[in-house]
């Protein structure tokens, strides 16, 4: 009987610790989070189906499950589902060989991940207003990392024969910082890098890039895959014979 509770309490110490170790990033209701997971998690539907459009700011009581989803393994995880169905579809073209299929990346929180701002105490996962002074000093520091799955995706893109191109609503004059960053992140050999310009000045993300890709499509190109993490990066002209979606639930451009 001894040993019995013995091996009992040797049993709930061990789950008590391992819990202890992965509630970390934990998506469960926490102290100061208000138990509103069931809402925030139905938010993040709606913002991830675009069927919740035009909106500004993380709501203040889901800032806590925003940034526990994006520090914690199911970001990374959808992230890859996301990658492995491209790669999926990828595979399974039947590419003309003549050197024009192009796959058009988006660049922030797609290619290079802008969290290490977002986690910042000034910024809180997108639940306080955009401060474009501020994000723009973050890019100019060229620091952003990768996210690992979407470069392995460009990365097997590129030994399919598929040329990919970078179509992002960055402003034209960090043109440098943005190549030194992508290099050092781990992109090379892209077939054009794409950024927003004074003739683009007063565009919806929308309609600049529905500009831009048209322009590729006239130039002989045959987008065959696009991915961006926004919807913007995904609606309007010549989308691409197929759209990917990577999750952000942290802002909203349209």
């Amino acid at each position: 009987m001894a040993a019995a509770a013995w091996v009992f309490v040797m049993v709930l110490a061990i789950i008590v610790i391992t819990c202890s170790n992965a509630s970390i990033h934990d998506l469960r209701p926490r102290p100061g989070f208000g138990g509103h997971l069931v809402d925030c998690l139905s938010w993040r539907l709606a913002v991830e189906t675009n069927n919740l459009r035009n909106w500004t700011l993380v709501p203040q009581s889901c800032e806590n499950y925003v940034g526990n989803y994006m520090l914690g393994k199911q970001y990374s995880r959808d992230c890859k589902a996301v990658a492995n169905a491209a790669l999926e579809y990828a595979g399974s073209l039947n590419l003309t060989g003549d050197a024009k299929d192009i796959w058009v990346f988006d660049i922030d929180e797609t290619t290079l991940s802008n969290l290490p701002y977002y986690a910042r105490a000034d910024v809180q996962f997108g639940a306080l207003p955009y401060n474009n002074t501020k994000f723009n000093e973050w890019v100019a520091e060229g620091t952003a990392p990768a996210i690992p799955s979407i470069r392995y995706l460009y990365k097997k893109l590129l030994s399919l024969g598929i040329k990919n191109v970078f179509l992002s609503g960055t402003n034209a004059r960090f043109k440098e910082v943005r190549v030194a960053n992508l290099h050092k992140a781990g992109y090379h050999s892209w077939e054009k890098l794409i950024l927003k310009g004074e003739e683009d000045k007063g565009l919806s993300a929308v309609a600049y890039k529905s500009k831009r890709r048209t322009e590729l499509v006239k130039q002989g190109y045959k987008i065959v895959g696009n991915i961006g993490d926004q919807w913007s990066d995904l609606l309007g002209d010549n989308a691409g014979s197929r759209t990917f979606k990577v999750p952000d639930p942290m802002y909203y451009i349209g």
